[in-house]
């Protein structure tokens, strides 16, 4: 088998044409839950706090004035942003309950319908004449 065929055996694949899927997907679902982070639960957690701002924390490393925004101490020197690291593990902690959720709510769903009847396997024909056999043997033995 030549090296184009067999790739081509590999890619079209069920199994590799839905990872293709679920990579597309799972890409924009990290876009709608940075989204619901950034702008929906971070702004509340912010009003909670008294307009805290976590993505603004930092420690300047490079003697940066105190007051200065993230992006203006960075282009002064390194900075130790704990607030940035603060947001995206909070927006991680969201993205793994959403899964969970989903996950869960799936496995319902899938414990609930009910199980398809397996198809009968069909016995070979020389299984069921052997089968005869020792019947007809049992039964004048």
């Amino acid at each position: 088998m030549s090296f184009l065929q067999e790739f081509k055996s590999f890619a079209v694949k069920g199994n590799v044409m839905d990872l293709a899927v679920g990579v597309i997907i799972g890409g924009a679902f990290g876009k709608i839950v940075d989204s619901a982070v950034g702008d929906l639960i971070m702004p509340l957690v912010s009003k909670a706090f008294g307009g805290l701002d976590f993505s603004n924390y930092y420690v300047g490393l490079a003697g940066q004035a105190a007051g200065l925004s993230l992006v203006e101490a960075k282009k002064m020197g390194a900075v130790f942003a704990y607030g940035s690291f603060i947001t995206v593990a909070l927006n991680f902690i969201i993205l793994a309950f959403i899964i969970f959720v989903m996950i869960r709510q799936m496995n319902k769903l899938v414990a609930e319908a009910p199980a398809e009847a397996a198809p009968k396997a069909i016995t070979p024909e020389d299984v069921l004449l052997l089968r005869e056999i020792r019947d007809s043997l049992k039964n004048k033995g």
